[in-house]
C-alpha cells in the first residue's frame, strides 16, 4: 500500500477552512460559507496565483506540494495509472490507436494569466442507475488519496455519477458566468469581483405571462449556456430557465417533461435562418425542444429512440446535431427534425458537440475516450480522431475565429488544438480536479481569453489564460 497522505492533507486542509462553499439543505438560502464574506475574500486572493507568481515557481492551482509526500509527477503518474473512466458499452478498441492522430502537445498557444479561488464552479451528479438524483460535491483529488484503496473504490464511485460540463461560458474577455451551488455567477476578470445574477434555491416565477410557464423550486442546474446577455439553464429534473442576466427576474421558468427522472442534459442558444433567436432543449426522455424568444413558444418537438446528451446548430441554423446514448451521432434538419445522416466510428455514448464557425467541421465527443471531426461534404467517415489522455470527451469549443478547438476530458486535462495546423499541434493544459467547463471569450478579438472551471471543494477555482501573440511587449499597453 502507497504511504497515506492523511496526516499532511490534514494539514493543507487546516489553512483552508474558510474556502469552500456548502449546500445549506436546511434552511432557504442557496449556500453559505464556514467564514465570514470579508475574511474569506483576503484569504482567497491571498492563494490566488498570477503570471509572475507561476513563473516564480508557484503552482498553478496553489497546490502546495512541497508540503506534501507525493511530488506534481508522482500524483499525476498515480492520477494516469488508476483513473477509472466509465463505460456504457464494452467494444473492442482494437484499431482504434491506428486511427487516433498523431499530435504533438507541446505548443503553447495560450499562457497562463491568472487562477483565482474568488469564485469557484460546484458539479452537480447524478447516479447511473438510481431512481433518485443524487447531490453531492465534486470530491477534493487529494481527499481520495488517503489510501490507494480507497481511491480505488472512489474512483469507480466518482465516474458512474454521469454529469455534463457545459458550466462555464464567457460573453467577453472580461465577462464570465459559472454555477456555484444554487447560483449563477457573473465573474469580471476586470474588476476581480464576482456577482450573483440568478439563485435557483427558492421560488421561480416567469415574469412573462405565456402559455407553457410554470413555477418551480429549489432548481439543481445540470447545464446552461449564455450568449450576449441572454442566458439559459436546464435542471435535473427537466426544467427550463430563461434569464436577461441584465434584467431582474427570470423570463420564463417551466418543467419540460413533467418526469424527475427526465433531466435537461443540455441546452443551446442559436441564430435560425431568419435570423431569430431559438433556445434549444435536450433531454432524457429523447426528445429535442425548440422555443422561440420572444413568446417562448414551442416551435418544434422531436423525438428520438435514445435519450439526448447534447446538440448543436450549425453556423447557417440549418443542421442540428444530435448525440446521447448510441454510438451513432445524427445530423438532422434543424426545421423538420428529420435525419439526414447518421455519423458512426464511436464506440459508446456521446456527450459534446462543437460546429467550427465556417460550418465545414463538426467535433464529437465521445465516452471513448475520443473526439471525432466530420467534414460536411463528406460525412461517410470522420477526417480525423482526437484521442483524450484519461477520460470521456465532456467538453468541445471552438475559438470564434476557428483557429482553435478546445477538448475538455472530466477532469485533469484541457486539450487546445491548432486546427489551422490540421489538428496535428496542441497546447495540453495539466491541470488536477473536475472540470466544469471550459470557454473562449467571443467576438472580434478571435478567443483572446480561455476560461477553464475547476471544481473542488479544496482547489476549485477559475483558471484564465491569455492568447499568445507574437509582439507580447505591446500586452502592458492593453
Amino acid at each position: 500500500m502507497a504511504h497515506d497522505l492523511h496526516d499532511d492533507l490534514e494539514f493543507v486542509s487546516g489553512d483552508d477552512d474558510n474556502d469552500y462553499f456548502e449546500f445549506d439543505h436546511d434552511s432557504g438560502h442557496g449556500f453559505h460559507t464556514s467564514g465570514g464574506t470579508a475574511a474569506s475574500q483576503r484569504n482567497k486572493q491571498m492563494d490566488d496565483t498570477s503570471a509572475l507568481d507561476y513563473k516564480e515557481g508557484k503552482d498553478m492551482q496553489g497546490i502546495p506540494w512541497e508540503r506534501l509526500n507525493y511530488s506534481r509527477d508522482q500524483y499525476r503518474e498515480m492520477r494516469l495509472r488508476q483513473y477509472k473512466n466509465y463505460e456504457n458499452l464494452t467494444m473492442s478498441r482494437a484499431g482504434l490507436a491506428k486511427e487516433c492522430k498523431q499530435v504533438e502537445r507541446k505548443d503553447t498557444f495560450y499562457d497562463f494569466h491568472l487562477n483565482t479561488r474568488l469564485v469557484k464552479s460546484t458539479i452537480v451528479h447524478f447516479q447511473v442507475g438510481d431512481e433518485s438524483s443524487e447531490i453531492y460535491y465534486a470530491l477534493s483529488f487529494f481527499v481520495v488519496l488517503y489510501s490507494l484503496i480507497e481511491y480505488e473504490e472512489l474512483t469507480m464511485f466518482m465516474w458512474t455519477c454521469l454529469q455534463l460540463r457545459n458550466l462555464l461560458w464567457a460573453t467577453s474577455k472580461h465577462d464570465v458566468y459559472l454555477m456555484q451551488n444554487y447560483s449563477v455567477m457573473h465573474w469580471s476578470s476586470l474588476l476581480q469581483r464576482g456577482k450573483e445574477v440568478l439563485n435557483v434555491a427558492g421560488q421561480l416565477t416567469s415574469s412573462q405571462n405565456v402559455r407553457g410557464a410554470m413555477p418551480l423550486s429549489r432548481v439543481q442546474i445540470s447545464t446552461m449556456a449564455v450568449k450576449g446577455n441572454f442566458m439559459v439553464a436546464g435542471g435535473f429534473q427537466g426544467e427550463l430557465i430563461c434569464k436577461y442576466v441584465d434584467q431582474p427576474g427570470v423570463a420564463f421558468c417551466t418543467n419540460l417533461t413533467g418526469n424527475n427522472n427526465s433531466i435537461t442534459n443540455a441546452v443551446d442558444i442559436y441564430q435560425a435562418p431568419n435570423g431569430a433567436t431559438r433556445v434549444t432543449a435536450a433531454n432524457n426522455d429523447c426528445v429535442v425542444r425548440t422555443f422561440d424568444t420572444e413568446r417562448y413558444s414551442l416551435i418544434s418537438h422531436f423525438a428520438f429512440p435514445w435519450s439526448v446528451n447534447n446538440t448543436s446548430v450549425s453556423p447557417d441554423g440549418k443542421l442540428l446535431a444530435v448525440l446521447g446514448d448510441s454510438c451513432d451521432c445524427l445530423i438532422a434538419d434543424s426545421q423538420s427534425g428529420k435525419e439526414i445522416v447518421r455519423l458512426k466510428g464511436h464506440l459508446d455514448y456521446s456527450f459534446s458537440s462543437a460546429w467550427h464557425p465556417d460550418g465545414r467541421v463538426l467535433a464529437t465527443g465521445n465516452q471513448d475516450r475520443t473526439c471525432r471531426l466530420w467534414d460536411v461534404r463528406n460525412l461517410s467517415r470522420s477526417v480525423a480522431v482526437l484521442e483524450g489522455r484519461i477520460g470521456a470527451v465532456r467538453g468541445l469549443r471552438y475559438s470564434p475565429d476557428g483557429r482553435f478547438l478546445a477538448v475538455s476530458e472530466p477532469a485533469d486535462f484541457v486539450h487546445v488544438y491548432d486546427a489551422s495546423a490540421g489538428y496535428a499541434a496542441a497546447q495540453e493544459i495539466d491541470l488536477f480536479g473536475e472540470i466544469a467547463g471550459v470557454a473562449f471569450s467571443p467576438g472580434y478579438d478571435g478567443g483572446e481569453a480561455l476560461f477553464v472551471s475547476i471544481a473542488d471543494r479544496t482547489y476549485g477555482s477559475l483558471l484564465e489564460f491569455h492568447r499568445r501573440r507574437r509582439h507580447a511587449y505591446l500586452d502592458c499597453y492593453v
